[in-house]
This record gives structure tokens, sequence and C-alpha cells, in this order.
């Protein structure tokens, strides 16, 4: 198609153009020969460009099945959660690489019982994160929710029970610098109470255990907040069948901090413990007869000493006159009524069961000083009067009660 044009103004970008009917055509000036100038007449042809127009749709169709071939077969999966590791109060989960397909991810979440517990950091990197400061024996739920630039993906929901008390099958112990031979005393241990041995620390591990701080292995267990513990601490958790604290087995602990008890099964009631204890000390042991916050010092120390003539000696009270003898020979029998002197604590004989007499008023009204500690080494056997002037035997004042105790034979 050929068209005669008028060439009515023409500036440094633009030429103004007219037509037969006097239309305005805009017309770039640079596509106009050099020495056109206003009043010019030009001829331009016009036409279609079919192949051309071929090629541009071809090109065009062939960039619409690359993208959806790249963008539109794929789509991100969603995240599958597991449990790895469970102990009394933490709980170690672990889930697959994200899958992403093309898209980009936004943000991986974890829920616990349908609230968010956080974001998981480097979720590309990242396949597993430990729930710490759960309740012993609950059940709990857990979710992953991945958001990607293609959409929300959510995880089926994980229901994990925390451990009892007695349950050791969740402990996973990392063994440290020792012996050998305790070593494999260790792993015997570790077999019998149920529990599992890693020989590198990782995020289920639960306790470290060693004799020595020192290596690899020692600081990633400090640098990850894992209990450093010694080999007693798994012998403890045999013994008590259940898991027991780790403050009294840490390589600086005290012992005295541990917490020994009888054990499963070995439970015995305060009743016969006592009893126990009363069967071990014999049947000589004595009894005190006033409340032991109420005696003076030296007066409990007798109350725990067995009644006897060579513990009497041990405890620094000089031995009385009428015992010359320094053997384990019985005490001799009281003197007379005009030498009222008495053996305190001494051995009786087999016919008398306890230290016994009327305390006559004039003793009991002598002032007493139950704050003294030294009065009885002082004067040991003034204080003493018969209680009765036929039977030899001799009772003690009110202040000296806080020293008297009945002896059971």
């Amino acid at each position: 198609m050929l068209i005669s044009l008028t060439v009515g103004k023409v500036d440094a970008g633009v030429a103004v153009l007219l037509t037969e009917d006097k239309r305005l055509i805009e017309f770039p000036s640079i596509l106009l020969p050099p020495s056109i100038t206003s009043g010019s007449i030009v001829d331009i042809t016009v036409s279609r460009n079919l192949a051309s127009e071929a090629a541009a749709q071809k090109s065009f169709q062939s960039l619409q099945s690359s993208i959806l071939s790249t963008y539109g077969q794929q789509s991100p999966s969603p995240p599958v959660i597991r449990c790895r590791n469970a102990t009394q109060t933490s709980i170690v989960l672990e889930w697959d690489p994200i899958d992403l397909a093309t898209a980009e991810i936004r943000s991986l979440s974890l829920y616990r019982n349908g609230s968010k517990a956080g974001n998981i950091p480097k979720p590309k990197e990242m396949t597993s994160t430990k729930m710490s400061g759960l309740a012993v024996d609950t059940e709990y739920n857990f979710q992953l929710v991945l958001r990607t630039s293609a959409g929300v993906y959510s995880s089926d929901k994980l229901t994990v029970r925390t451990h009892k008390m007695t349950d050791l099958s969740g402990i996973t112990v990392t063994p440290g610098m020792m012996a050998p031979p305790l070593r494999e005393s260790l792993s015997g241990a570790i077999d019998r109470i149920g529990a599992k041995i890693a020989e590198n620390v990782r995020i289920d591990t639960t306790h470290f255990v060693c004799m020595e701080g020192r290596g690899r292995e020692w600081e990633k267990a400090v640098e990850m907040n894992i209990p450093v513990v010694r080999p007693e601490w798994v012998e403890g958790c045999e013994r008590e069948g259940r898991i027991v604290g780790v403050r009294g087995y840490y390589l600086n602990a005290d012992p005295k901090l541990r917490q020994v008890g009888q054990g499963v099964g070995l439970q015995q009631s305060p009743q016969r413990q006592q009893q126990q204890r009363r069967e071990s000390q014999g049947p000589a042991s004595s009894t005190a007869s006033i409340p032991n916050d109420q005696l003076p010092n030296r007066s409990r120390q007798e109350i725990q000493t067995p009644t006897s003539a060579n513990n009497l000696r041990a405890s620094n009270l000089p031995p009385p006159p009428s015992s010359p003898s320094e053997g384990d020979s019985p005490a001799p029998p009281p003197p007379a009524k005009d030498t009222p002197k008495a053996e305190v604590g001494a051995q009786l004989s087999p016919s008398e069961s306890t230290v016994s007499g009327p305390i006559s008023p004039e003793a009991s009204s002598a002032p007493s000083d139950p704050t003294s500690t030294d009065r009885v080494d002082q004067q040991p056997y003034q204080n003493l009067k018969p209680a009765n002037p036929g039977d030899g035997r001799t009772s003690p004042r009110p202040e000296d009660n806080a020293s008297m105790v009945d002896v059971a034979l």
C-alpha cells in the first residue's frame, strides 16, 4: 500500500505529516530523508511481514511450554515428622529434608498441642530438633507447617508420650575418657537398664559419662549443654531402678550430695529400720529419759555412748574411787551408807534392769544449771545421796537428771 503524505512540521524527534483528508500523523523524523523540510511530500509503503509474525508466535509458544514444564508439573511436598527419641522431660523430633520443588521457602514452623512452639532455623539444612522442659509421663502432639511461595503445606500430627521415671530406655550415653575395664563395666550397666550408647555426641545424647573433662567429644557435650557425669550415675540408675538426679554425679561434685536410696523392691518401713538399728546396737544400748534437746552437750554424749565401765573411761570421766581396776571386770558393789558414792553409768547386775530410786527432798531443792557442760567432770560424785539408808543404792539430784539415763539390759 502506497500512501502520500505532506510534511507539515519537522522537529528534532518527531515530524508532523498531513494526509489528503487533513489528518495529522506523528512520524519519527529519523525515518525521513535528511533533506525533508516543511511542505515536502513523501510516499510511504505499508505491508504485513507474515514470516516474522510466525517466528515470533513460535518463540512465544516455546516459552510457555518451558514455564509449564518447569513450574507447573511439581509442587512442594508436605513435611514428614517422626520421633527419634523420648525421655522423661524431652523429645527429639526429626523429619526428611524439605522438598520445595521450584518454590521458595518462607518458613518452617513447629506446633505443639496446636500452639506455635517456634520457627526452625535454617530449614533447608536442619532436619531435627529437641523439645525440653516437658512433663513426665505426658502426651504431646507435634506438627510441622511449611510455608512456601507455592502455598502452605502441613505434616500429619505426631503423638508422643514422655517416659515414666522407671523407664530408662530413652537414656543415650556417650562415653568419654575412662579406663578400658571401666568402659566395659559401663557398657554392661547400660545394657542392663535398657539404655543406648552413642559413640559420638549427637542431638539425642542425654548424658556424657567420663572420668576426665577433656577431649573433643567432651567439648562438644559442654557446648550442647549435655550433663557430664561420672560412671557412678549409671550404677545409681541401675540400683534405684529409676532415673536419678545428676547433681551429685558431676565430675567435681561432692559425693555426699548423691541421694542413695533403698532401690526398687528394697523399701523398708520406718518401724523396720528402727528395729534393725536397735538390734545392731545390742542389748546394752542406752535410752534417754529426757528429751535430747534439753540436755547439756556432755549429757547428750553420754546418752549416745553404751553404759559400760570401758565407755565411761573413754568419755574422759574420772573413774569412781571404788573402781581401782582398769580391766574389763565388772564394777564392785556400791559403797556403804557412810560413803555415798556411786558410779554414773556403771554396769548393773543381771537382776537389775534400770538405775532407779526415790529422789530426796533435799536434793530436789538444789538449784540446777542445765547450761553447764563441765559440771559433771568437776564433781561427778558429790551430788549423790543414798535413796534408802538400807538398800545402799544412790539417787541423783534433779540438777544431775540431765546426765542420768535409763539403762536397758
